[in-house]
Parts: structure tokens; sequence; C-alpha cells
């Protein structure tokens, strides 16, 4: 079946785009959606239309989302797991393990689906690919640690990645806390002697 896309649709194409779908897929996931319609003489002449409308709800949600991304982008994620002779994990770090940190360290609410990378079943360091909007895909980077590693690194005094990562990031956010603070002193200080001058032309006003 040949459709019209109205939206975006990840993996497919942009709106205005017509494209061959399984009926399936049309009937029970694009058409209920409303990500695209039947390809009719009448639907192609809107396409001009269709495209001008997802180009600027296109840039509407970029913008919207930039900041997430570049927070993303930022990130470092640490995870232990018990790990074989070949360096794989016995089991894996899943999408959902994953996503559920992410949101945890940046408050947010992202789906496991928006994971383009599989589970992670080896130890080192991975970068996962997190899908924000069509064009938005930041990354972020995830390190795997054997438990025999971090029970050695203790052992030995030595803290483990998930504490340094940790110790990064409130240093980081302590950092931009204090340029804040700095900045709003700043600014009351530019804004003093202006207050001052009104008050004085005030009372100057008063007594005349």
């Amino acid at each position: 079946m040949k459709v019209l896309l109205i939206k975006d649709v990840y993996n497919l194409g942009r709106a205005g785009e017509v494209k061959k779908v399984a009926d399936g897929y049309a009937r029970n996931f694009l058409f209920p959606q409303k990500m695209a319609v039947i390809v009719t003489k009448g639907a192609l002449k809107q396409v001009e239309k269709i495209e001008a409308a997802a180009a600027k709800q296109r840039e509407l949600l970029n913008e919207e989302m930039r900041g997430l991304a570049e927070q993303i982008s930022a990130l470092e994620l640490s995870f232990s797991a018990k790990v074989g002779e070949t360096g794989k994990l016995y089991g894996s770090i899943t999408q959902q393990q994953i996503i559920d940190a992410v949101n945890e360290k940046l408050h947010v609410n992202l789906d496991r689906h928006q994971i383009e990378s599989g589970p992670l079943r080896q130890t080192g360091e991975h970068d996962v690919r997190i899908r924000l909007t069509y064009d938005l895909i930041p990354e972020v980077k995830v390190w795997v640690e054997s438990d025999e590693e971090i029970a050695e690194e203790a052992a030995e005094g030595r803290k483990p990645r998930s504490e340094k990562i940790e110790e990064v990031m409130e240093a980081e956010e302590a950092a931009v806390e204090e340029a804040e603070v700095e900045e709003a002193e700043v600014e009351e200080a530019v804004e003093a002697p202006e207050t001052a001058e009104e008050e004085t032309s005030a009372d100057e006003q008063a007594d005349a």
C-alpha cells in the first residue's frame, strides 16, 4: 500500500513523502496515529502545505529538546555486572536499565524504545544513542564494569568508576550553581546604583 506521510515517522520518512508500506502497518499504526493517509490526487495536492507545517513543527520540537540533548551528551553512566572469562556479561545491561538511569539523573521521563542500541553484553565503554526527535539523537556514554573489578578496586582502596563519575557530576553542578550566584550578584550590583539614583531624584522632587 502507498501512503502519504503527514508526520515524520522515524525509520520510514519525513512528512510529505510517499512510501510503500505493508497494509497491516498502515491500518494498525500509521492511520490510527494520524501519521499518514492513503495516496490520492487530492492528498498529493496538499504535499507543500504538509511539508511546510511539518518543518515548522520539527523546528519547534528540536528547539524544545536541544537543551535535553546537550544534557544527555554530557552524561556518563556506570553499571556493574557478573562477567565470564571471555569478557561477556552473564545476561546484559538492558535498554530499560539505561533509560531508567537517564531519567533518574536528568529528572525526565524518556521511554526505553527511544534507545537505538541493543542490550549491552560486553564490559567497557559504550556510546548509546537516544532518539529525542527525528533529527536529535544524542549519545550517552555508558561504562560497564565487572563485579570482580569493582571488588578489586575496593580492596585496593580505589574508588569504582561509578563514584568517580558521581563526583565529577556533583563538581560540575556546584560550578554551575556558583556561576549563577556570581551572575546574580553582578546584576544586583549593577541595578543598585540605578535604584539609588531613582530614590535621590524622587527625594529632590518631593523637596521642590
